[in-house]
């Protein structure tokens, strides 16, 4: 493993031990929200299930393109693996730390494949502009996936 990747995975433990005890709460809530409760955010906190069913709540950058929902992350990691055993997920916005900021809805997520990838960066280039850009040259040059969130 690379400097660059541990460096990814060391940031990714920083992030988790700053989520907000709140996140956790949207797993409770009714799911009445709708993506469009998402337009002008900047995080979102998307909610995966664990094989016994606990709940996992993940604050993240988002983007959304045709009423559908994109992120970024690693494709070993848990939250891929969760959404590849179990593809059920809730999503609310929220703050940066991960608390609530409004009713989660329901969505069904999976794992795009190389010819939607250009249609999942355009979705987070436009929700987050010149700061996607910066982010993406200086920072994670690790492997990534895109994940796509259609709401059900």
């Amino acid at each position: 493993m690379g400097i660059t990747e541990r460096l990814a995975k060391a940031s990714d433990k920083f992030y988790d031990r700053m989520r907000s005890a709140e996140a956790g709460s949207v797993a409770d809530t009714e799911p009445t929200g709708s993506i469009d409760d998402l337009k002008g955010r900047k995080y979102c906190v998307l909610v995966s299930y664990r094989k016994n069913g606990q709940p996992i709540p993940s604050p993240l950058w988002f983007g959304v393109a045709d009423g559908k929902l994109y992120f970024h992350t690693s494709p070993d990691g848990y939250k891929v693996k969760r959404i590849r055993n179990n593809p059920a997920v809730l999503v609310a916005p929220c703050g940066s730390r991960g608390k609530p900021k409004g009713p989660p809805f329901a969505g069904k997520a999976r794992v795009v494949d190389g010819t939607e990838e250009a249609v999942a960066e355009g979705a987070l280039k436009s929700n987050y502009g010149i700061g996607r850009r910066i982010y993406t040259a200086l920072g994670r040059s690790v492997p990534a996936v895109y994940v796509e969130v259609t709401p059900v």
